[in-house]
């Protein structure tokens, strides 16, 4: 189960309309990633990954006007740069863009982190921190899926598009890593205003 379409809907008009009267520059990057749905904030983190072309995972700022312009993020130039001065914490010209997602990423509650990690828990059978479609065979039930039912997909492509479902659009490997899966929720959390609404939907959908 990947966040609903409702809900992303919901999230990407809540996200417009706030944009509009919000001047905070870490805020306003942050709408802009919920405006294209629950996966914004994990496509820019891709964005940034394919542009790590020393994996460093820091990024000089260069790089990171270049990526936020792939991805297709609308700032001003000065407001960019303002943006990446605020994450230089030690002003060595780099920023760490692990942590610049962790703190672009809605925060979740402890409640809700503790139930999404029950769920990534519960997928990655083989307990490598990364699901794939070998982990999902006993957990996930693709023989449900109309798609399977009527000879369309096969098995392991009912499987590949569930975990599509957590990838970034712009690089999907088949691979969902534990900073993929919470980066998702933190975007379906996003659209979810009760704590317990949002843990008995993570209950149900994964049988928890």
């Amino acid at each position: 189960m990947a966040g609903t379409s409702r809900h992303d809907r919901e999230m990407e008009i809540n996200a417009k309309r706030r944009l509009t009267a919000c001047s905070d520059p870490v805020e306003r990057l942050r709408l802009q990633c919920l405006a294209r749905g629950s996966s914004g904030i994990k496509g820019l983190s891709r964005t940034f990954r394919i542009m790590d072309d020393d994996k460093s995972r820091s990024l000089d700022l260069k790089e990171f006007l270049k990526g936020l312009n792939d991805y297709g993020v609308l700032l001003e130039k000065e407001e960019a740069k303002d943006l990446f001065e605020k994450f230089d914490h030690d002003k060595s010209g780099t920023i760490d863009f692990d942590e610049f997602l962790v703190t672009l990423r809605p925060q979740m509650s402890k409640s809700r982190k503790e139930v999404v990690m029950q769920a990534f828990r519960k997928l990655d059978k083989t307990g490598d921190g990364v699901i794939t479609i070998e982990d999902l065979r006993g957990v996930y039930n693709a023989k449900c899926h109309p798609k399977y039912q009527n000879g369309e997909w096969s098995e392991d492509q009912v499987f590949r598009t569930f975990l599509d479902n957590f990838d970034s659009p712009y690089d999907k490997d088949g691979k969902v890593t534990k900073e993929e899966f919470i980066n998702y929720y933190c975007g379906v959390s996003a659209s979810i205003d009760s704590d317990a609404y949002f843990i008995l939907m993570m209950r149900n959908a994964w049988r928890l």
